[in-house]
């Protein structure tokens, strides 16, 4: 089975870990400073759905939900969801991560892998983006208290 591990740029930010953990699950200011999540509906229990609404992968003015479950919330370092059996032959799992590097400074860096059938195909039509989107300033200015 092809599998396919994206890993965003490290940044370190001049914030607790706390702090930051509270921006990355605050969804509803997503928008906001995520340009590739326009929405974002979700309990945060595990199991439970997480329904992103993300700009189309075409680049036209539309938009589509992925649903995908929550898996890991280990507050505040690590967050995990993934597409469970929402698309036969895709599996696709982003893991997010805080590191503590002191009391009031923490690292944040996520992973997308991509696995499956079709992994190769998914990787081909939306992996610049996931690539992009992985890397981009991933947490906003307001994530310095």
């Amino acid at each position: 089975m092809t599998e396919h591990v994206v890993r965003s740029v490290t940044v370190e930010i001049d914030a607790p870990a706390r702090f930051v953990w509270d921006v990355l699950v605050d969804y509803a200011n997503y928008p906001q400073w995520n340009p590739y999540t326009v929405a974002v509906s979700t309990t945060l229990e595990i199991g439970t759905p997480i329904d992103l609404t993300l700009p189309a992968v075409d680049g036209s003015d539309g938009t589509f939900v992925n649903r995908e479950f929550v898996r890991i919330v280990d507050a505040p370092r690590h967050l995990r969801y993934d597409t469970g059996e929402e698309m036969p032959g895709i599996l696709a799992i982003r893991d997010q991560w805080l590191t503590e590097l002191g009391p009031d400074r923490c690292a944040y860096h996520t992973t997308d892998t991509i696995t499956g059938k079709y992994a190769d195909k998914v990787m081909e039509l939306t992996g610049e983006g996931t690539r992009r989107g992985s890397s981009v300033l991933v947490l906003p200015s307001r994530s310095r208290p």
